[in-house]
């Protein structure tokens, strides 16, 4: 009977959604009209200089010192900023960009890694006949369309399956799909379909077999959201804008208008973090795209300006690749707060998240124990009792600010529009704030249209529609092959480099160096389970990275994707940079540490570290901890009550195993709790509970200890009755 009246509901709805999905999209056959357009100017030639080589940052900055006057200056170089610089350089406005940390520092290195046009506001829209988000949902799948297109190396098209585990629920959500697909029209990337449970199970093994009815597939695109953002950057600098990341704004310029007699933005007092020193800027018109820190910059503008920003916090959590098949991505559309959180394969990992929790600006956000839990529950929730989904699993996790456009008073994130809008101040200072990345374009576009008009500045119509991004004009999906071919690099190597750089990726290949081995003859690895190489921390100098973070963070993905790698990874990447930016050995111990501090809290390192602490708990059965009291006893022959590094080498010796000093030295500290040099019989029996519970996993000095005990054991002398009485 429930199921009868749902699908009654479902038609009666259905019905009078299409006639009013028909409706909408006759009004906005003008938008369709203005992007064919677009495509046609994007494919004119641009006819203006385009740089072979990436002026350097200091050139970058002695633009921006020398330029008499810009016709635009952005502030801010996330997805945004960095768009409006591409779309400003490209209608031949003369463009400046400064951000005051590092270009995607930000949220737009933090996102979910989707490029999407949002499939539950497609329901508000529907539910609530809302056109505005009906139309925010069609100008996200337009966009995702031209994203896709415009960075095939970076981006691809991902299927994303919607378990279904009540029989009512497959209309409905079919339906809703299909809305999806028929809103995205000739854009849509392919056609959602139905799987029965059987099919389901066999394209996603790990989903929870219990009370499946079968599932909903439909297809968004994915994204290296960092790479994006540089991308998108770097082409603005190929075609003239001067860009500088490490540049932040000290104060507003203004100056009287002579003929009203107002005061209007005329630029921006900047300051050089690395070096200090102080310029101005000066721009006929000031963009103020700076994300969760808008309204710090509309406050510069004006003290008295009240806040049209309210900050969201998404945490998202990085655990093994295991957990989700290689291109399949997992939607849980009702959480047990209403939240949706995705489950995404990444990089040969498996993203999870996101929350949504009201939060307070800053620009170092930290992932807490609680999201993180959160996120953990409820992919178990999905996910089959088989799989046990453990805490020491989490490699990486953060937390990054979303800058909700919001009424002041409202309290309620969960409910906020991710729509944008344009501002601009009595005094000429143009904001453009909220949105999401699947948009950055079209919102640069407005953006730069109501400058224009507003501030009467003489450019073209936008260009960005089909405008090839860095690296995107020679990619081939069979580039990698070359770059196996023409310089011997492994195959996951060139893979990719091909998908990171595009065209751009035979300059990686050009810089590595030869190994000296039989294969790979060049490009030495970062660490051994990534594909990072060592050229790729001297080509990201060239990228404008700044800092070791830079490279772990943004020019690779090292830092995302796993903690104690990219830690490991830290020491050569900073005697490389070290290497080519002439840092002194003081210089190199603030960059260690300060990207060791960045992985601590920024990207979840505190909290694994924490899951075994010198008060943690030993929940141990007597049989458990007596075995692995023996075992622990093997190393520790004198029964000194510890063990050092030197019993570790003594039994490793007796089984002809050589482990380099320095690396015990590392997996004995990850043990030692309370940091003596040695690790102490509780110690150890703290770490086999923890490892028990699945607070902590992948510990090398638990699985070497148990390596070495059964190799000890094998060779152990066989007693005479045993072996036949010495026959």
């Amino acid at each position: 009977m429930a199921f009868q009246k749902a699908v009654k509901r479902t038609i009666l709805i259905g019905g009078g959604t299409l006639t009013t999905i028909y409706g909408l999209a006759q009004l906005s056959e003008h938008k369709k009209k203005q992007s064919r357009l677009s495509y046609v100017k994007a494919a004119e030639p641009i006819g203006m200089y385009h740089h072979d080589e990436l002026p350097s940052r200091e050139a970058q900055l002695m633009a921006l010192k020398t330029t008499k006057e810009f016709d635009v200056l952005i502030v801010g170089g996330g997805a945004t900023g960095s768009g409006c610089a591409l779309d400003a350089v490209t209608r031949n406005l003369k463009t400046a960009l400064v951000e005051r940390d590092d270009f995607s520092s930000g949220t737009s290195s933090r996102s979910t890694k989707l490029i999407h046009g949002g499939v539950r506001y497609l329901q508000k829209a529907i539910m609530k006949l809302d056109y505005e988000q009906y139309m925010m949902v069609k100008e996200a799948l337009h966009e995702r369309s031209n994203l896709l297109e415009i960075a095939p190396h970076l981006s691809s098209p991902l299927p994303i399956m919607l378990p279904v585990y009540k029989w009512w629920q497959l209309p409905y959500f079919w339906f809703g799909i299909k809305m999806y697909d028929l809103v995205a029209g000739t854009e849509c990337l392919k056609s959602s379909y139905v799987l029965s449970k059987t099919k389901a199970l066999e394209l996603f093994p790990m989903l929870k077999k219990d009370e499946l009815v079968g599932a909903i597939v439909y297809y968004d695109g994915q994204h290296n959201d960092a790479r994006m953002n540089l991308a998108v950057a770097l082409t603005a600098a190929r075609y003239g804008a001067a860009i500088a990341n490490y540049t932040e704004v000290v104060r507003l310029l203004k100056e009287t208008d002579p003929e009203s007699g107002k005061e209007r933005v005329c630029g921006a007092r900047c300051r050089d973090v690395i070096t200090g020193q102080e310029f101005d800027v000066r721009a006929k018109c000031v963009i103020n795209a700076t994300g969760p820190f808008t309204d710090t910059l509309r406050k510069m503008d004006d003290p008295k300006n009240s806040n049209i920003c309210q900050p969201s916090a998404g945490v998202h959590i990085v655990i093994p690749g295991y957990y989700s098949p290689d291109h399949m991505g997992l939607l849980d559309p009702a959480t047990s707060d209403g939240r949706v959180i995705f489950f995404l394969p990444w990089e040969k990992m498996t993203i999870a998240g996101t929350t949504d929790t009201p939060t307070d600006v800053t620009a170092h956000p930290i992932p807490t124990e609680e999201d993180i839990n959160f996120i953990l529950t409820e992919v178990r929730n999905y996910l089959s009792p088989d799989v046990e989904v453990r805490r020491g699993d989490v490699l990486a996790a953060w937390s990054g600010i979303r800058p909700l456009v919001t009424d002041p008073n409202s309290k309620d994130t969960q409910s906020i529009c991710r729509n944008h809008i344009v501002n601009i101040s009595d005094s000429g200072l143009v904001t453009i704030a909220g949105g999401k990345w699947t948009t950055y374009r079209a919102m640069a576009e407005e953006t730069l249209d109501a400058a224009i008009k507003a501030l009467k500045l003489k450019a073209g119509p936008s260009r960005t529609v089909g405008f090839m991004l860095e690296g995107a004009k020679d990619w081939t999906p069979t580039m990698y092959i070359r770059l196996v071919q023409d310089y011997g690099l492994e195959i996951e190597v060139a893979q990719h480099l091909a998908s990171t750089y595009g065209g751009k990726a035979f300059e990686v290949a050009k810089m590595a160096q030869v190994t000296g081995k039989r294969w790979p003859i060049v490009g030495k690895r970062l660490v051994s389970e990534f594909p990072y190489i060592e050229s790729e921390v001297q080509y990201a100098i060239k990228e404008y990275a700044c800092t070791a973070i830079d490279v772990i963070a943004r020019r690779t993905r090292l830092g995302f994707l796993n903690v104690q790698a990219a830690d490991e990874a830290l020491p050569r990447i900073v005697e490389i940079m070290g290497k080519h930016l002439k840092w002194n050995e003081q210089k190199k111990k603030e960059e260690l540490e300060a990207a060791k501090q960045f992985l601590y809290y920024e990207m979840g390192y505190k909290s694994r570290s924490e899951q075994l602490t010198d008060r943690s708990e030993i929940s141990l059965t007597p049989s458990e901890a007596e075995r692995y009291k023996k075992r622990f006893h093997k190393f520790d022959k004198d029964k000194k009550g510890f063990i050092t590094i030197v019993d570790v080498q003594r039994v490793l010796e007796s089984i002809s195993v050589q482990i380099d000093e320095n690396a015990l030295h590392e997996i004995l500290n990850e043990v030692d709790l309370n940091k003596n040099g040695q690790v102490e019989l509780n110690e150890f029996l703290q770490l086999m509970s923890a490892i028990q519970k699945g607070q902590v996993s992948g510990s090398r000095l638990a699985i070497l200890m148990k390596t070495a005990e059964e190799n000890l054991d094998q060779r152990e002398p066989v007693s005479v009755d045993r072996s036949g009485g010495g026959v």
